[in-house]
């Protein structure tokens, strides 16, 4: 596959690039290795002063990322720069919580003393995926490299300036060479790097099908791994609920970034008694959506990233129609250049059509009803992932009755699921496993080593 920057807004390639050599591999994972036997011994202190450093550059210079980004995947340009800016507030996080995270935990036993302490792994490779080119790296790297590991980044090959952008902003930051390095290599180059006795463990997030194979190597090396995979997040609407916030909501949720979140709401669960309510909002909020050009500062969603990705969603949409939904707004391709794909809902879904069934990784919403709170949660959990949850209903006792009966890693009430420094993200069944963000995130690639003394 060729690592290539191909505009999703014009169809045109804007850059292309040579992977690395196999000389230069070695290389650089010499240097990572070799850097962390100082790195890990560096203080917290340090480690934070030159984290809060990268986040000062990204704020400097969060419209020159952004940039980067929008050209590379086609994000509107004012989501690109936020999305710098929330890598910032990462750093930061970390930076000011990381120590804290990894103190020592003293346990009483018959002991003089015993307790539990967290030290690095040694050389982490991250496989990151194009659709939150900054975010994805950071949310990995800043916890990662803070606990005293060093770090190589496999990014996308379709957005290789961002990758280097990542390794700039570190090195822009003043970080010692090796705590973090880009490789432009391809994805049949994984398997060797995973391999390496040097790479002490991996952090992919991506398809379903990648992450059973990187899990699958892992395990045979017997190396640690996190994974954040697919999603098909239901949106859940009790009868009580407040419709105009959840329609607010369920635009941002489904329509950011293009629909292209793992995270994102894809699956709409309506109490009957609200669904004409709720679809009539939404398609009036779906239809009024600016479309269009990323790098204006108008536009809500710009196009697919890439053709592969527009066909896929078309191809989802068709083959649900063919088979009985109904499309109540958009379904399709805009006429122009680039890879832009409509606002779309989709009526009069059933559990057997692909748009329910599969990740739906576009601007797409099906919407489907109930009567009971208990078929509400078994269409909820009727997926083989288990990624996140949105639950709106004003009864609190209620809802916390059905979180803990809710498959999922993660369960917003009266909001969409997104992430946080401080709160760990990941989820079950296919969806992944492991956790990253808040204290999990950054004692992912630690040892917990248990220290007994008499």
């Amino acid at each position: 596959m060729a690592i290539q920057s191909l505009n999703p807004t014009t169809g045109k390639v804007e850059k292309t690039f040579d992977a690395i050599s196999k000389e230069m591999l070695e290389t650089k994972l010499a240097k990572a290795e070799e850097t962390f036997h100082m790195w890990k011994n560096t203080s917290f202190s340090e480690r934070a002063r030159l984290l809060h450093a990268a986040a000062e550059e990204m704020k400097t210079n969060a419209r020159a990322y952004g940039e980067i980004i929008t050209t590379e995947m086609g994000k509107p340009i004012a989501q690109a720069t936020s999305e710098v800016e929330k890598c910032a507030w990462n750093c930061e996080h970390y930076a000011d919580n990381g120590e804290a995270y990894l103190r020592r935990e003293p346990i009483q036993t018959e002991a003089s003393e015993s307790y539990v302490q967290y030290d690095p792994l040694g050389v982490i490779l991250l496989v990151m995926p194009w659709n939150f080119p900054f975010w994805q790296v950071f949310r990995m790297a800043a916890p990662v490299i803070m606990a005293g590991n060093t770090v190589v980044l496999k990014h996308a090959s379709n957005v290789p300036q961002s990758a280097l952008a990542c390794e700039q902003v570190f090195r822009n930051a003043g970080f010692p060479e090796g705590v973090f390095q880009t490789l432009l290599v391809g994805s049949s180059d994984v398997e060797t790097i995973l391999r390496d006795r040097r790479v002490k463990g991996v952090s992919l997030t991506g398809s379903e099908k990648a992450g059973s194979i990187v899990a699958g190597i892992a395990g045979k090396e017997i190396k640690p791994v996190v994974m954040e995979l697919g999603g098909s997040d239901p949106f859940i609407i009790l009868e009580d609920a407040d419709i105009q916030l959840t329609c607010e909501q369920a635009k941002i949720s489904r329509l950011l970034n293009g629909g292209q979140v793992c995270i994102s709401a894809k699956r709409f669960l309506v109490h009957s008694s609200r669904a004409e309510e709720f679809t009539s909002k939404l398609k009036d909020i779906f239809e009024g959506y600016t479309v269009g050009n990323p790098m204006d500062e108008t536009t809500q969603m710009g196009p697919m990233s890439s053709e592969s990705g527009l066909r896929d969603i078309a191809r989802q949409v068709k083959e649900s129609v063919d088979i009985g939904a109904t499309v109540l707004t958009g379904g399709k391709q805009l006429e122009r250049d680039g890879f832009f794909y409509t606002p779309t809902i989709l009526t009069h879904v059933t559990p057997d059509m692909p748009a329910w069934r599969e990740e739906t990784f576009g601007p797409v919403a099906t919407v489907m009803t109930f009567d009971t709170v208990d078929e509400a949660i078994e269409l909820a959990n009727d997926s083989s992932f288990g990624l996140g949850a949105s639950l709106f209903t004003n009864n609190m006792k209620l809802a916390k009755e059905i979180i803990p009966r809710i498959e999922s890693g993660m369960v917003f009430v009266n909001g969409f699921v997104k992430t946080d420094p401080r709160l760990p993200t990941g989820g079950i069944k296919r969806s992944g496993v492991g956790r990253e963000l808040g204290f999990a995130g950054i004692r992912a690639f630690t040892n917990m080593k248990t220290v007994w003394i008499k």
